[in-house]
């Protein structure tokens, strides 16, 4: 009996017997087709990774002089602090990446496993806000952040905060497009969902951005990730990316 080898949710391939039975059996006939899944599937993640290389390398070159000017800026602001921060967040398949950004916060209070305070309650807590914890754990932020410096809160509210991501996308860690990037906490919150959301790459933007960012509940971004794995084309990534300069422009839902 031939069998099937799941591989992912939504995504199966026969094992490796079934890709040499005859053509002209049932079988044969199964094994050609999911051979035509699997190249269009190829081609599908080809011509995907050539939009990030392609949209990376141009972005980071026509905005090298935004760049430099905003590193200045942000060593000059806070000179004991870096210009960039790393996040810690899931890549595809479940792998750990760091994940670039100008950093926003405050050094004294910015958070990190080599930080006085190694997460954002500790920080909270040492600033007399304690009563932000519920709503930092409930949406992993919060509206109006202390931690986060007059020219975070500026480079946040237009996402210039998120440009260093380009390099992410070039070394391709990330897409230009996908799902949120999260930390291995908040992977629960996806429930049964969870291998699926690991099967592609997270992304610079995508259908939560264009959709209220802040201003959506989390469930409500589970199911926004989850949308868009599932209908997933260059076609959609092409739409996403030209919603996004809108809603970066008219600065919608940013905190």
């Amino acid at each position: 009996m031939t069998t099937l080898v799941y591989k992912a949710p939504g995504s199966f391939t026969p094992a490796a017997g079934i890709r040499n039975i005859d053509g002209g059996s049932a079988v044969g006939r199964i094994g050609i087709w999911l051979r035509k899944i699997d190249a269009g599937a190829a081609l599908a993640r080809t011509g995907k990774r050539f939009l990030d290389l392609l949209g990376a390398a141009a972005g980071l070159i026509l905005l090298a002089p935004v760049f430099l000017l905003l590193a200045t800026i942000v060593k000059i602001s806070d000179p004991a602090g870096p210009v960039f921060y790393r996040q810690n967040r899931l890549g595809i398949r479940g792998r750990a990446i760091g994940v670039l950004k100008f950093r926003t916060m405050n050094w004294e209070f910015s958070t990190g496993p080599s930080r006085p305070y190694k997460t954002a309650h500790e920080a909270f807590t040492a600033m007399g806000r304690s009563d932000l914890c519920a709503e930092f754990e409930l949406n992993q932020k919060v509206a109006d952040d202390p931690r986060v410096s007059r020219l975070g809160a500026f480079l946040r509210r237009t996402s210039l905060d998120e440009l260093p991501q380009l390099v992410n996308a070039l070394l391709g860690d990330l897409s230009l497009v996908g799902p949120r990037p999260i930390v291995s906490q908040e992977l629960e919150r996806y429930g049964e969902h969870g291998s699926t959301f690991l099967t592609v790459k997270p992304g610079i933007t995508g259908l939560w951005q264009v959709s209220g960012r802040s201003d959506t509940s989390y469930d409500e971004r589970v199911m926004l990730d989850l949308a868009y794995i599932e209908n997933r084309s260059t076609r959609l990534d092409l739409s996403i990316l030209a919603k996004t300069l809108v809603v970066v422009a008219a600065q919608r839902g940013a905190v």
